[in-house]
Parts: structure tokens; sequence; C-alpha cells
């Protein structure tokens, strides 16, 4: 089992930024890669950014060059820097872990951005 606690959330004007945390704990050694979602209100939840073990990045098309997603293995923790934040970046964002034993997620941070 894995974890995870989120951190970072809240409101911010457009065109300002928020660094979201997400520190995992539990059986870390299982994880493969972690990342990051996002939920707006009824939208379907979609991937914001992702990190493997081995240090592969990907990112959503639309959010590249404003959203950075990194990690400290040492805190077993992933961040996602937020720039030039937009009001239709409004949702809950979610951390994520995927294991060999199946996908585990956070409690979900939300991320208000007023226009």
């Amino acid at each position: 089992q894995v974890q995870l606690v989120e951190s970072g959330g809240g409101l911010v004007q457009a065109g300002g930024s928020l660094r979201l945390s997400c520190e995992a704990s539990g059986s870390i050694f299982s994880i493969n890669a972690m990342g990051w979602y996002r939920q707006a209100p009824g939208t379907q939840r979609e991937l914001v950014a992702r990190i493997t073990s081995g240090g592969i990045i990907i990112y959503a098309d639309s959010l590249k060059g404003r959203f950075t997603i990194s990690r400290d293995n040492a805190k077993n923790t992933v961040y996602l820097q937020m720039n030039s934040l937009k009001s239709e970046d409004t949702a809950v964002y979610y951390c994520n872990a995927n294991t060999y034993g199946g996908d585990y997620w956070g409690q979900g941070t939300q991320v208000t951005v007023s226009s």
C-alpha cells in the first residue's frame, strides 16, 4: 500500500504561481511512476504531468511550458510547479502513484485561479 499526502493548493490570481507537493509513504519501492491529475467540475480527470522512476517525464500538451514536475527522492516527494496560472486551471489536483499492485490516489487539493 502507498499513502499520498498532497499540499500546496489554494487561491491565486491569474498569472500567479503555486507549487503542489505530494509525499509518498508505505510501499514506495513498488512505485513505477508518480504524477498529477486534475478534475474540474463536470469534467473527467485528466493527466497533468507524470514522472517515472527512471526519470521520464510527460506533460499534457496544453500545459507544457507552464507546469513543471520534479521529485526529491530523499523526501519521497513529487512537486508540481505551476506558473502563469489561468482561470481554466481551476480544479482539484490529485497525486497519483502507479505501482505493480495498482494505482493509488491522494485526497486531492483544490486550486482556484481568480481572473
